[in-house]
């Protein structure tokens, strides 16, 4: 991605927060942990926690039924957010030059669990199953259908970085002048398969999770959504840089030293032209696993040093893993589109009981507030299995 400007002109989002921006920033400054709550899903007899969006979601229109699925529902809801300006940006350009780039890892895996289990008790998959609810691919697809489009439409499918990397993605398209404008971000629904998966990898809290603390023992799964748009026309906040990385040192676990961690934060900050000390907050991929929290806390104290507020938001909305990058971001844009000159940061909520064999990073307290102006910038990192690395930058203007 060049230096030629870009700007996220707008924003939704859905997630266990909330279902509106200024609900969730609320919650957001405030800490609440009251959407990570108790799965009505055992998993091995066990109970674990979940970030659950408890917001009425819309339906899926009749015509648009064989992409019906919680994982569309949750992307219309926050579609509905920015709808003028769509609807704007579609008086704008041509139908064919604007782009669908969206990241999920999901998908509408839900509707086939739910499908099969019909299946095994009756014999037949029910009528209203189609496989194309389940397929990965297919959140761009529909999107672009929904909104009459016919322009690129795709899914980054990359884990837990997907919808981090949908800011370069979709950069580039621009760059290549393969389209004008594109409606960019992620969307992930809870499903039996996913959490089952973690909790093989030992990997699932047994509680609520408790990132950077010498007593963290892992994850609770989310499910989320957040959507932009992204042009090259000026707005509040623009996004100025997107750094890459893929180590590949494990299929699962991350670098021990932070490797690419460490290259996607400097390869972010290089496209952004900017010093270290030029962030004013990262937002932590902050898993609250052992290993991601020990490398990432290794990766931000040796470029940010010691002082630069850094907080995980994961014990508010879960890891929402394909939605995480895009959400994590959202978070970042609705601190800095703020009209007050200072807002409350996202505190890092763990038991504050530090881990003496990582590095002393400044987590966020309680109450902590940023002085928002033109030039501050925010950094949110997401880190995906088999070392896929994305870091984001922007900025107020």
């Amino acid at each position: 991605m060049n230096r030629s400007p870009f700007f996220l002109n707008a924003c939704g989002m859905v997630n266990a927060l909330g279902g509106d921006k200024q609900t969730i920033l609320t919650n957001l400054s405030s800490g609440s942990v009251a959407g990570v709550m108790p799965w009505d899903i055992k998993i091995h007899d066990k109970t674990v926690y979940v970030g659950q969006v408890q917001t009425a979601l819309p339906e899926v229109p009749d015509q648009f039924k064989q992409f019906d699925c919680r994982n569309n529902q949750l992307m219309l809801s926050a579609l509905k957010q920015i709808q003028v300006e769509v609807d704007e940006l579609k008086s704008t350009y041509p139908s064919d030059r604007i782009a669908v780039v969206l990241g999920t890892s999901t998908s509408g895996i839900l509707e086939g669990e739910n499908a099969l289990q019909a299946k095994v008790k009756s014999g037949e998959f029910p009528a209203s199953f189609d496989y194309r609810q389940q397929e990965i691919g297919t959140a761009a697809i529909f999107l672009r259908e929904y909104l009459g489009l016919k322009g690129l439409a795709f899914t980054v499918s990359t884990a837990c970085s997907s919808s981090a990397k949908v800011f370069a993605s979709a950069s580039r398209l621009i760059n290549s002048n393969l389209c004008d404008a594109a409606i960019i971000g992620g969307v992930d629904s809870l499903c039996r398969l996913t959490v089952n998966g973690f909790s093989s990898l030992e990997s699932v809290s047994a509680g609520r999770c408790n990132p950077v603390s010498v007593n963290r023992d892992g994850i609770n799964i989310g499910e989320a959504a957040a959507l932009f748009i992204l042009t090259r026309k000026q707005s509040n906040i623009e996004l100025l840089g997107v750094g890459e990385s893929s180590d590949a040192h494990h299929m699962s676990a991350p670098h021990p030293e932070g490797r690419g961690a460490k290259a996607a934060m400097r390869a972010a900050l290089a496209k952004a032209g900017l010093e270290a000390s030029d962030i004013s907050y990262i937002n932590m991929h902050g898993t609250a696993t052992r290993l991601n929290d020990a490398m990432e806390s290794l990766a931000i104290e040796a470029i940010f040093g010691s002082d630069t507020p850094v907080s995980s938001t994961k014990p508010m909305v879960g890891h929402t893993l394909g939605a995480a990058g895009a959400t994590e971001v959202g978070f970042c844009w609705l601190i800095l589109n703020q009209s007050e000159s200072s807002i409350g940061l996202p505190p890092h909520i763990w038991d504050g009981i530090r881990d003496e064999t990582i590095p002393a990073i400044n987590l966020v307290e309680q109450g902590a507030k940023l002085k928002i102006s033109s030039g501050t910038a925010l950094l949110s990192n997401s880190f995906a299995f088999g070392g896929n690395n994305a870091s984001v930058i922007i900025a107020r203007c």
